[in-house]
């Protein structure tokens, strides 16, 4: 019998191979940039789900925090659960370097090296094939657009740059997603340019083949989408701009037009949300900067006018209607090919309840988030370019105005709250993470608490 077969666990007996990788994995997680929860511990780790995907490579679905796991077919668990491909082989290619778990020292996988498999070109492209044929592999469930057919023996590169989530590149023609922090639900990043291509809407990738899994709920794992080889994203085509002492109106006034095009097709695929209730959001505004100034104590000075920033939202006309968004927007998210803008990573922020990613919000939070991208492009050497920002933000705003038959700029209460929400946010994440960025949102925060421009 080979020997991998003995990584092929039954449903029973979880616990058993869990119980050779509990170690590795508490050391491990925390290391990973897609794993959300580096300030604290992993206080428990339960395997919810485990499938040999191929010979010598296992699917996993762990969970982490301080609640127990919960049984087959219960209620999802608290905290969060990860998507992981490891590779379990005896003598393992000394390649695969950094991509060693470690080696497992007891338990039925005593004596094997553990190692992240997306790592390795061989599991690359057999998970290519697998998505190549749909079908099934136990809980998992390989789907596709069958008037989008996808060539074999595509070569695999993972791609260094993602952070909350995983993708592979396959011969520069495709790019397959992996989401790391799986929630019950349909992933909005499958979802929504599934919707879009159905609307005839160009400007998103369309899905190709996707994955999923039923245990232990309904959930999306990866979706695969032509990738944009010649295409360069918004953040670098700003910064070469700006290094450059190039004007980027024209580029940012197509840029709007195309969002425009985008809010447009999805207020088409999808049903509107609910009539606007300014009074909630603004509530809802106001407690998040409360919560993010006691985190941050050099917010405190600018409460009082960032309040009223959002008490102004609750006087404001409840502009344009609810609809589905991008939810995450800034100029990492769109693409140039050519003379053309693409928007991608439907994804949402991660760390929102998928259900929030889903939901219907003002088209203005997207328009924000572009907004304040064009302000960190231009805060990032001295001497800071403020006057480069506030044209493009001029620029944007038209070019969406001409093709939504709306202008953001008219909607200047509605804007400024949705703005200031997105600043407080940036704040709190830089506080966080990136301290020396900490000066960014702060001089947006300076001039929307008294200015209000």
């Amino acid at each position: 019998m080979p020997k991998t077969a003995s990584l092929r666990p039954r449903r029973a007996h979880l616990a058993e191979p869990m119980a050779s990788l509990d170690g590795l994995l508490r050391e491990w997680l925390p290391r990973q940039r897609w794993f959300a929860g580096k300030d604290r511990p992993v206080a428990e780790l339960g395997l919810l789900s485990m499938t040999e995907l191929f010979p010598g490579c296992l699917h996993l679905l762990v969970h982490t925090g301080h609640g127990p796991v919960p049984a087959p077919g219960g209620a999802p668990p608290a905290g969060d659960c990860y998507q992981l491909l490891l590779g379990v082989r005896e003598h393992p290619s000394p390649r695969l370097g950094r991509a060693v778990i470690g080696r497992v020292q007891d338990g039925p996988l005593a004596g094997r090296t553990v190692y992240d498999a997306l790592h390795d070109p061989r599991t690359a492209q057999l998970l290519l094939e697998r998505l190549r044929h749909p079908g099934k592999a136990g809980p998992l469930r390989f789907e596709a657009d069958p008037s989008r057919p996808v060539p074999g023996g595509l070569a695999p590169r993972l791609l260094d740059a993602e952070q909350s989530n995983s993708s592979l590149i396959y011969g520069d023609e495709f790019i397959l997603k992996l989401f790391r922090r799986i929630q019950p639900g349909v992933n909005p990043d499958l979802e929504v340019p599934d919707a879009l291509a159905r609307q005839g809407c160009d400007r998103v990738p369309a899905p190709v083949t996707w994955m999923r899994t039923t245990h232990p709920y309904e959930a999306t794992l990866g979706v695969l989408q032509p990738f944009l080889n010649d295409a360069s994203d918004g953040w670098t085509l700003s910064l070469n701009a700006l290094a450059a002492g190039d004007d980027f109106t024209v580029q940012a006034h197509e840029l709007g037009r195309a969002m425009a095009d985008v809010h447009l097709a999805l207020a088409e695929a999808f049903p509107p949300g609910p009539p606007g209730e300014n009074g909630r959001t603004a509530a809802a505004m106001t407690e998040r900067l409360t919560a993010a100034a006691h985190c941050v104590p050099a917010l405190q000075p600018f409460v009082p006018g960032l309040r009223a920033a959002f008490a102004a939202l609750s006087t404001c006309d409840s502009g344009p209607p609810a609809q589905r968004i991008h939810g995450d927007l800034h100029l990492g998210q769109v693409l140039r090919a050519g003379r053309d803008w693409f928007v991608i990573d439907f994804e949402g922020e991660p760390s929102r309840p998928l259900s929030e990613r889903r939901s219907a919000h003002s088209p203005v939070r997207d328009i924000a988030g572009m907004l304040r991208s064009f302000d960190y492009a231009a805060r990032q050497r001295r001497p800071w370019r403020p006057e480069w920002a506030r044209r493009c933000r001029e620029a944007f705003c038209a070019g969406y105005a001409a093709r939504a038959g709306w202008d953001p700029r008219k909607k200047h209460g509605l804007l400024r709250a949705y703005e200031t929400d997105r600043a407080v946010y940036e704040v709190l994440y830089e506080a966080r993470h990136r301290p020396d960025w900490l000066p960014v949102p702060m001089a947006a925060i300076e001039r929307l608490a008294v200015r209000g421009d």
